[in-house]
């Protein structure tokens, strides 16, 4: 690598993620412990954590080791493999919770679903990459065409929480793109015939009742409700400054469901109050902020878009993350990017923002 390029190198970006995975690493430390008569134990999710983290520095140093560019040419090959991948999951896959959704490798699991946000976010900007006017029919259906079997492929599992993350990924970096007027119009008219046919056809029963549980969670309050309102009771009580490292009630004691995991954020939201959750929410975006500026600083229109694809998988994942947490959206299973546990997750967090990183650090150094 031209040691040059770190003359250049988005150190606020890469300050903020390393704040960011701390801050996650300390939360997943309380969250894992249990309260007991004879004091704390604690499980091994936080370690494990950590081994994922290394993995996923490993992976950012390789992905801004190499001309960005090159990805245009990986881009369907990686593709190809992302689909290998998932065709995999039901011949020889792992369940866990009722969903086949990992392989395991015998030391450790890697989830495909989240390969395939990766693989999807490249062939989309290459796609979009070849010409700069906004999308007429042609290209916007074969992008479409394009994404249509890994979503497949991943709802099958089931997750409609990916497959719901791929198309919110696909549909930002469309819109930057741009879309002829007509086609954008259409694209509103047809959105609630999609949503039915998503509802009566798409989704099983349990997925269904989630939202349904998320209009009214204290219809089933010991059942598909359960979530929701020990995660309220949960950042309500951590009222202005909060309970304290390792002091929160609800997840020491084990009434919080996921704590590790899908609601990560209601333990911090517990121990640290709403000052601690007003800096955590800072921090995100002073972290989204610095991915969108690298945007658009970008040399040339590939490497724009690949920064977009990412900021808009980080934007999303927040997002929603947190509005299923205080029950502004329904629960379907997105973790929090660097405050969740989770291996495949946490090291394609990584490798993203060392393609942010990449194309910042190139920015100045080639012509397009």
């Amino acid at each position: 690598m031209d040691t040059r390029l770190f003359s250049h190198t988005n150190w606020s970006l890469l300050a903020l993620m390393l704040l960011l995975y701390l801050a996650g690493m300390v939360n997943l430390y309380s969250a894992s412990g249990t309260r007991l008569d004879s004091g704390m134990s604690f499980s091994g999710f936080y370690q494990r954590q950590m081994v994922w983290g290394v993995c996923g520095l490993c992976g950012m140093m390789v992905a801004m080791s190499f001309d960005y560019r090159r990805l245009r040419n990986l881009a369907w090959p990686f593709f190809f493999i992302s689909l290998i991948l998932l065709l995999l999951v039901p011949v020889a896959g792992k369940t866990i919770y009722g969903a086949k959704r990992w392989l395991s490798l015998g030391f450790m699991s890697i989830q495909p679903s989240e390969i395939a946000k990766l693989a999807v976010l490249l062939i989309a900007a290459r796609i979009l990459s070849r010409e700069a006017k906004p999308l007429g029919w042609k290209n916007f259906l074969s992008v479409i065409a394009v994404v249509t079997l890994p979503c497949c492929l991943v709802i099958l599992q089931p997750d409609l929480g990916t497959t719901l993350m791929i198309l919110l990924i696909l549909a930002g970096m469309v819109l930057f793109h741009g879309l002829r007027g007509y086609v954008f119009k259409t694209c509103l008219l047809l959105a609630p015939c999609a949503a039915a046919l998503m509802w009566f056809v798409g989704m099983h029963d349990y997925q269904r009742q989630r939202i349904l549980t998320f209009l009214n969670p204290g219809n089933d309050p010991r059942g598909t409700g359960y979530h929701i309102l020990q995660s309220r009771i949960a950042i309500g009580s951590g009222q202005l400054w909060g309970k304290g490292f390792t002091e929160g009630t609800q997840s020491q004691l084990r009434f919080l469901p996921e704590r590790h995991s899908d609601f990560a954020v209601a333990v911090f939201g517990e121990e640290w109050g709403f000052v601690g959750c007003l800096i955590l929410i800072t921090l995100f975006c002073l972290f989204l902020l610095a991915i969108f500026s690298t945007a658009s600083q970008a040399k040339d229109r590939f490497g724009s878009l690949l920064v977009v694809g990412v900021f808009f998988y980080f934007f999303w994942q927040i997002f929603i993350n947190i509005g299923m947490v205080i029950g502004l959206m329904p629960v379907v299973g997105i973790p929090l990017p660097f405050i969740s546990y989770g291996g495949s997750a946490t090291v394609l967090n990584f490798t993203l923002i060392g393609i942010v990183l990449n194309v910042s650090m190139r920015r100045f150094m080639f012509k397009g």
